[in-house]
Order: C-alpha cells, then structure tokens, then sequence
C-alpha cells in the first residue's frame, strides 16, 4: 500500500518523539515524514506544499479517489487522518422530481464512476468482504469500510458518518471501528437523517426503506455494537440520529450524547448505560403515525443510571403528555436537584379537572427548579392563570416579565 507501518507510532503527542518518528519514515521514503517535519515548524494545513505531500501520501496508500469521489472530506495531521466526514456527494443518491424517474439512484455519469473506484479499493485495500460491487446500495459500505479498517485511520480524533443505505452502511461501519482500538478518536456522529421519524426511507438507488423493520432488531446488532463502544476508550461526545440503530450505549466515560429520533430499537430515548455522561440532548417529534411517546419515559432518568448529569436538553423533544404535562413529571424527577441546566420544549398545565387549579400547581412546582437555568424553547400556557400572579411566578423561575 505504499504506507509504511513498522516504523512504531509514538504513543505520546511529544514532538520530540514525532521527530524521530519522521526521520524514520523519511528514510524509508515515506513523504509523511517531511510533512510531519512541516507541521512541526508551524505550517498551516492549507499550505501548498504541506497540501501536495499529503495528497501524494493518499496516492502511495492508495486512497486516491475518495477526494476526487468527494463523499469523504478528511484532514491529515502528523502522518495519519486526524478528521473525517462521511456523506454520499450530490447526484449520487436518490434523482431529484417527481414522476416514475423520481428517486432512480446514481446519474449515468457518476454511477460507472463510482463503481470502478469501489471495485479498484476492494481489490487494493482491507476490506471486511462482504460487498457487492454490481449493487450500488452497497458502495456506500464499501468506502466507508476501506477508510476505516486503512492503517492510516488508526489516529483519527474526529469522525462524522451522515449514512445513505444505512441497512448497509451502519453495520460495517461499526465493524470497521471496532477491529482495532481507537485511542484518540473522542467525537462521533452516525447516523441518517430523515424529515419525519419512521417516513419511508430512500436508499441511495431510490428504492424504499422502511426503517420500523428494525424494531427490536437493531440495524447494529448487538454484539457489534458492544465491541463498537469498547473500541473506543476515548469517546466523549457522541451523536446518533435515526431510528433503531442500536440496542444501546454502554460506554463508562462518555460525557456528552445527543440523539435525535428513535435510536435505540426498543423505542425508549433513555436506555443506555452511560454512568460519565454530563449533558445529555434529546430530540424527537410526532412520528408518520402522528403519534408522540409519553412523557412518562422521563421517569428513567434516574440518579443511578446518570450520576454525573448536569444538563438536560428537552427543548426539541415532543411527549405526550399525562396528567399536568411535562414540567410535572420532571418535578418528580429525583434527577432534578443534581441538574444545573433544563431545557424544555413547552411549559403547559392543563386544567385536569383535580381539587387544584393550574397555577396553583405551576406555584407547587417552581420552588423545585429555582437552583437550576430553566429554559422554555416554546410557549408557556397555564390554563385560567392570572397574568399577574402567572409573571410573578415565571419570574421565580428565572423568566424575564413580559419574555412569554
């Protein structure tokens, strides 16, 4: 492949032993030795010459298309990817219009252009074997498995993989992280994005999806998706988006989560095993269905399960509420005296018909979040209230008068 890897890697970031590491693949022709001498003086990584080693360095590996083929974006930094984007170029995916020709896959241009650059990666590079050139719903697979399973992804820090053909892609993906320890990459997103949760999904050859075939049945099995997580020590932020793409997260040291939509293939939006995580953002909305989960699922958010969480994003996330709405059920929360930010969708209280009137319950509950930075992304609507005595309690609650 032209990459040399038994010159060892130093463990440290010391530039003392990157040097010598660099003199080590100069001598042995590796032209990343003179671009980590480079970096070393300060050279920005736009600069020319730094630039064109690299992109020999993507030649002698033989990644040499995938910046042509523009689905990858990456950058380099001390002779390894050090960032990488992942997301099917335009024209590659589903034909813009209506009609019969609507959603036909690749254009005839790029289509043979793309299969002839999996073919020749397939051939060249370390694969899992699973791929099937003449389908083009698995290309994606295909250039995102040889990237990541490329010795010179060994030291990648930052990694985002926007997924097309995700029944594909998701699966091999994480198989590709997991076959080897990846002690510096600390930020993931994976993920499709979708408009409305459990719509019909397009794949990148226009044919339909539907993604509630993996209810129960993660697009990531299981296992694969245990070995992802140890995989990667170093983890911190992670976001997933989507609808049941694991069964879970297990990771000790995970700080930062963000998910949007149904990730986990149960359905719940708090089932993971996260004992690290600090902040924690959750977004989903009224699914195809018209139908929205209930706010009782908040009641797993528990101490035992997030003994370090500070700050809880609600402020996209829609429920269907019960009884006196979700300011309610967070009130209960034996979460909400270690939070020291919350941030809602809505601050409605209904009139439920009980002995109490609904500021009578807003004036029960504000005292409970007065240690905490309460956010309302929408409306606040206390059914019957008084205005005056409603502004005198927002403002207990941190609200400016008048900001409703």
């Amino acid at each position: 492949m032209g990459f040399v890897d038994e010159v060892p890697v130093p463990l440290s970031e010391d530039w003392a032993d990157w040097l010598g590491y660099a003199r080590a693949l100069g001598e042995a022709g590796d032209p990343r030795g003179e671009a980590i001498r480079l970096e070393h003086l300060g050279v920005p990584a736009d600069d020319a010459e730094l630039a064109a080693l690299y992109r020999q360095v993507e030649r002698d590996c033989g990644l040499d298309g995938l910046r042509a083929d523009g689905s990858w974006r990456f950058g380099w930094s001390r002779g390894f990817l050090d960032t990488a984007v992942f997301r099917l170029t335009e024209g590659t995916g589903p034909t813009e219009g209506t009609g019969p020709t609507e959603g036909t896959g690749p254009t005839e241009e790029t289509g043979p252009r793309r299969r002839a650059l999996v073919v020749r990666l397939l051939a060249e590079l370390p694969h899992s074997g699973a791929h099937d050139p003449d389908d083009p719903e698995q290309w994606e697979a295909a250039l995102v498995d040889v990237l990541l399973r490329h010795p010179a992804a060994g030291r990648l820090r930052t990694l985002e993989l926007h997924l097309t053909d995700h029944h594909h892609s998701a699966a091999g993906a994480a198989a590709a992280l997991a076959a080897r320890q990846r002690p510096r990459l600390t930020e993931l997103y994976l993920g499709h994005h979708y408009d409305t949760l459990f719509e019909l999904h397009r794949t990148s050859a226009g044919r339909p999806l539907e993604v509630e075939r993996y209810l129960h049945d993660p697009v990531v099995p299981h296992e694969l998706g245990r070995a992802l997580w140890a995989a990667l020590p170093a983890l911190r932020r992670l976001e997933l988006e989507g609808a049941f793409l694991f069964d879970d997260v297990v990771h000790e040291e995970l700080t930062h989560l963000r998910t949007r939509g149904a990730v986990f293939s149960d359905g719940s939006l708090f089932g993971t095993s996260t004992p690290g995580l600090v902040a924690l953002e959750v977004e989903i909305d009224e699914d195809v269905h018209g139908t929205a989960g209930s706010n009782l699922q908040l009641e797993e958010l528990a101490p035992a399960g997030y003994p370090r969480l500070r700050h809880l994003g609600l402020g996209a996330a829609t429920f269907e509420p019960e009884e006196a709405g979700d300011f309610a059920v967070l009130a209960e929360s034996p979460l909400l005296p270690q939070l020291e930010s919350l941030t809602v969708r809505e601050l409605v209280i209904e009139d439920t018909g009980a002995e109490r009137e609904p500021l009578e319950i807003l004036a029960e509950l504000a005292p409970r979040f007065a240690h905490l930075d309460l956010r309302v992304e929408g409306g606040i609507e206390i059914e019957g209230a008084d205005e005056r005595e409603l502004e005198r309690l927002l403002a207990a609650l941190g609200r400016e008068p008048g900001t409703r």
